[in-house]
């Protein structure tokens, strides 16, 4: 994957107050350290590191205070929960050709008729792959596949490099057979009459 080229400016000031203020300007403050180096405080553009940041295990080329680059893979992002902008952002540094073991999200794609749905086991991956390789993510197909039909690590496809951090047998979706609305009422009114007869319960003990 390309990597985007960030700008970053040093921080000085530390501390909740001084975060605040560089969220203000429109920066995001961040941590960058790896490879044995002491952690460098950095403040970086918040729309474009926003926009970096939509792909996941993005890898940024920071360049900082206008010296030279060096690559760094966003390791923890805090985000704000009702605005969605990005608080704080740790970066570890990561060389060409380093190999990073990361989570990659799933996508599933294919169709399937309406009598059969997808049961997801795993939502993501951990893979081991290079660090300037990471894919955004693995596509499944499920196009094909019958009720019980189930898809392993083994069966997805890779891209060349990358390898699976779990067992090949480890379960990673399975096909099954839509409930039907019957079956969907008898289970919405048994869990109402479970959740009443909890109620009486605790109504006698009191």
């Amino acid at each position: 994957m390309s990597e985007n080229k960030i700008a970053a400016e040093s921080r000085t000031e530390f501390g909740k107050g001084a975060a605040r203020r560089t969220r203000r300007a429109g920066l995001v403050p961040a941590v960058l350290y790896g490879h044995g180096t002491d952690p460098v405080h950095l403040s970086l553009p918040g729309h474009e590191v926003l926009l970096a940041l939509r792909v996941a295990n993005a890898v940024l080329e920071i360049s900082l205070d206008g010296g030279e680059s060096q690559l760094a893979l966003a390791k923890q992002v805090q985000r704000n929960p009702i605005r969605g902008t990005i608080e704080h952002l740790d970066l570890v540094i990561v060389r060409r050709g380093e190999k990073v073991t990361v989570e990659v999200p799933l996508v599933v794609v294919g169709d399937h008729p309406s009598d059969r749905m997808v049961v997801m086991d795993q939502q993501s991956i951990a893979l081991e792959v290079e660090a300037t390789q990471i894919p955004a993510d693995i596509e499944v197909s499920v196009a094909g596949l019958e009720i019980g039909d189930t898809i392993t690590a083994k069966d997805l496809k890779l891209p060349s490099g990358a390898v699976f951090s779990g067992a090949p047998d480890d379960l990673i979706l399975s096909m099954a057979a839509t409930p039907s609305q019957a079956a969907l009422d008898a289970e919405l009114a048994g869990t109402v009459e479970g959740d009443e007869a909890t109620e009486a319960e605790a109504a006698e003990e009191a």
